[in-house]
């Protein structure tokens, strides 16, 4: 499946993409913002084994977010559940090589009408650190409201840290 975008298209993550997944995801300025699954260093082995479980979720809510075909980040949906199967929590990485490019943007404008046309979802959420001022712009410009502070959410290398709620519905 791909998703074409304004300045990206989203596709399955491929056996192809291990080298460039881990050339752009290696990379303390983007794991410092991510969550602990996302490894540091991230190695060619740890690009093999993401790959490996983006292939054999049914789901199809991990893409590769490539330009030119080279995959250059990532952005998923998280399904909720249960009672919150009608929500997802969306999550995004962009190699810092293409950042201030308006891709991610363009990715995250993406996946949301994916989620709400495709997958009949009716609320798409984020929870960025509340000191991650690009990610919160760029749900700010794909139309996310802000709904709150998570105060002292999170333990991120020892520190502990807010995370701002943000959410779009359908």
């Amino acid at each position: 499946m791909e998703i074409k975008c304004d300045k990206c298209i989203l596709r399955g993550w491929k056996k192809s993409d291990i080298e460039s997944l881990a050339e752009n995801a290696n990379n303390h300025r983007i794991a410092v913002n991510m969550r602990d699954l996302f490894p540091h260093p991230y190695t060619i082995g740890d690009a093999k084994t993401w790959i490996d479980i983006t292939n054999n979720d049914h789901t199809k809510s991990n893409f590769a977010i490539t330009v030119k075909d080279k995959a250059v980040g990532g952005i998923g949906l998280a399904l909720g559940e249960d009672i919150e199967k009608i929500s997802a929590e969306v999550g995004y990485w962009l190699g810092e090589k293409y950042w201030g490019k308006g891709i991610t943007s363009s990715a995250l404008n993406g996946i949301v009408n994916y989620g709400f046309n495709d997958l009949g979802l009716k609320r798409i959420f984020a929870k960025p650190l509340e000191h991650n001022t690009a990610s919160r712009r760029v749900l700010e410009k794909n139309g996310f409201q802000l709904e709150g502070i998570l105060k002292r959410s999170v333990l991120k290398e020892g520190k502990i840290y807010n995370q701002a709620l943000y959410a779009a519905t359908k």
